[in-house]
């Protein structure tokens, strides 16, 4: 098999990427990125020189690339994660998040039915979305299933759930064979930090504010990386063509008890007294449109594909700060930049 997988060079992309390279050394694994500032190849240094691992560096909204390497390599599979993610971010440069999530989808979907016109035997499209295309939950006896209606507040959130729409759409007027997921937020090692965990694990390493929105009510339903890694696997290979399965850990937690956790567990590894990071929370203005509570029912492919998570939160996080504790490096060429303009380099020219 040949299979393409966007945005590899990401935070969960990367996490696909190395369990397919390592789990299934008879396919041929394709690592599409264009190496935006969220994109490392960093994260793959283990795999990097694997016979069955190849990196392209490319953009999906450029879509006569797309038909170009699709007619090239005759690609058997698609795992599509290349996406911008960062609400805050799309707040601010809505349009950035329309051409990469919709019109980068699209692009995606026609260079696959082009290149499968009339032959989509062992063929399969799988389109990785978020939990946000649901919107908010507002009663604590609710979760969102795979029949919960859309209803995104963010300009993020309405992004994925166009592109949602369109593989959907493809698939029922094309005939395209689609598979989709939604799933709950991710954690552990790699995370870029903008993001909740790493951010707070990076200011209370560097004794900076921990910057908290609102009260820190929000509530988040947490999946260790590896656990949904190991569920695109399941949904790639055993899901049924058409069908969305909701990824989630079973695990909310408010943003502030998150945090507070966080602090007990750095002070007792960086062997600072008890309560020191704490003081460094920092409440601030709310983010627009903040959505209150997401929390993922993910019965269905618990019970169809016998997928669960492996971890319970503690025991996860505990590893997540352990991992960032000891790549140290890792963490200081992100925050400065220096990995941007190293790989952006080496790749040019390619």
């Amino acid at each position: 098999m040949k299979l393409l997988i966007t945005g590899g060079a990401g935070f969960i992309g990367s996490h696909v990427v190395r369990l397919f390279v390592t789990k299934y050394p008879e396919y041929q694994i394709y690592n599409l990125d264009a190496l935006t500032y969220a994109g490392n190849l960093a994260n793959l240094t283990d795999i990097e020189k694997a016979p069955n691992y190849t990196f392209i560096k490319g953009d999906i909204t450029d879509a006569k690339f797309l038909e170009d390497i699709f007619a090239e390599l005759s690609f058997d599979g698609v795992i599509h994660l290349a996406a911008e993610s960062h609400v805050d971010r799309s707040i601010t440069d809505p349009m950035s998040f329309v051409m990469t999530n919709v019109v980068g989808t699209v692009n995606l979907l026609n260079a696959a039915k082009n290149s499968w016109a009339g032959n989509t035997e062992g063929k399969r499209f799988y389109h990785v979305s978020t939990d946000e295309v649901f919107g908010s939950l507002h009663n604590p006896e609710d979760f969102f299933t795979e029949e919960t209606s859309y209803d995104p507040q963010s300009p993020y959130s309405a992004s994925k759930a166009a592109s949602d729409h369109f593989v959907r759409a493809y698939g029922n007027t094309y005939k395209l064979p689609v598979v989709l997921s939604n799933c709950s937020n991710n954690y552990g090692p790699n995370h870029f930090p903008e993001k909740l965990i790493p951010l707070m694990i990076l200011n209370i390493q560097t004794n900076k504010p921990l910057p908290v929105y609102g009260k820190g009510e929000n509530v988040r339903d947490w999946l260790f990386v590896v656990d949904h890694a190991r569920a695109i696997d399941a949904v790639f290979h055993t899901g049924k063509v058409g069908e969305t399965y909701n990824i989630g850990g079973f695990n909310e937690w408010k943003n502030i008890d998150i945090v507070n956790l966080l602090c007990q567990i750095m002070d007792r590894k960086l062997e600072r007294p008890e309560g020191t990071s704490a003081k460094l929370i920092t409440y601030v203005t709310d983010r627009a449109g903040h959505d209150l509570r997401y929390a993922i029912d993910a019965n269905k492919i618990m019970k169809e594909l016998g997928w669960e998570p492996s971890l319970q939160f503690e025991e996860g996080l505990e590893k997540t700060v352990d991992w960032f504790l000891a790549n140290q490096e890792w963490l200081d060429n992100v925050t400065s930049g220096t990995y941007q303009s190293y790989y952006q380099g080496m790749y040019a020219n390619r």
